[in-house]
């Protein structure tokens, strides 16, 4: 089916930036003297936002833990000059999006991923082919995924209606931002979540690389 605005989630989906948050993650319970996490273990903590990612690295407590702050915030300073070091789009990625934008398309990021973050990253990976960019700012009242708050502020910022709009994603968290959206949900095989998990909390439209999004635009 062919649509005028692609909605896509950032981490999983559109960038690898799970090394990344691995390494930051490590470096906040290092720097506090608390045990490690595995690769593993971070993939399966991400796609809420970055508290709740440390709050599911903590030891115990969550939140409660007596070093939660410092490791929070050991977190944020870390990550906010190390969240390039080896991130990268997907393979097939930019071609997909230049060729979307080719066919008229317009293109939004939505992500939990804080917001100085996600603007920080667009020019370097994407240069032009974001219209625009979304990351959490609840501060201001737009709340996180699967809110679909986001959503709704992109799709207006980008004049989008419901009937020639997709959310793209791949985890749980972004087939239910596109449920409570109302919007038609493409979930990716390339991303931090197995076809087999995303079946069963309810997904049932798969692509498998980049390329198939475009076939599917332009047939």
């Amino acid at each position: 089916m062919r649509y005028k605005n692609y909605i896509c989630d950032l981490d999983g989906t559109l960038l690898n930036t799970i090394d990344d948050l691995r390494e930051a993650v490590n470096h906040a319970l290092r720097e506090n003297g608390l045990p490690l996490r595995t690769h593993a273990e971070v993939l399966s903590f991400v796609g809420n936002g970055i508290r709740l990612l440390i709050e599911r690295a903590m030891p115990k407590d969550g939140d409660k833990h007596p070093k939660f702050d410092a490791v929070f915030d050991s977190f944020r300073a870390y990550y906010a000059i190390h969240c390039e070091d080896k991130t990268a789009p997907y393979d097939g990625i930019l071609e997909m999006l230049r060729a979307l934008k080719d066919d008229g398309c317009r293109i939004a990021v939505v992500s939990n991923k804080v917001d100085s973050a996600v603007q920080k990253l667009m020019p370097v990976y994407f240069g032009g082919l974001i219209d625009v960019a979304v990351g959490e700012n609840e501060a201001a009242g737009i709340r996180k995924k699967p809110a679909p708050d986001a959503v709704f502020y992109a799709m207006e910022r980008l004049g989008a209606t419901k009937e020639d709009s997709v959310f793209i994603g791949d985890s749980e968290v972004d087939y239910q931002t596109a449920v409570n959206a109302d919007l038609p949900c493409i979930s990716v095989l390339w991303g931090f979540r197995t076809r087999e998990f995303l079946e069963g909390i309810g997904a049932s439209d798969f692509v498998t690389d980049p390329a198939e999004i475009v076939r599917r635009q332009t047939q």
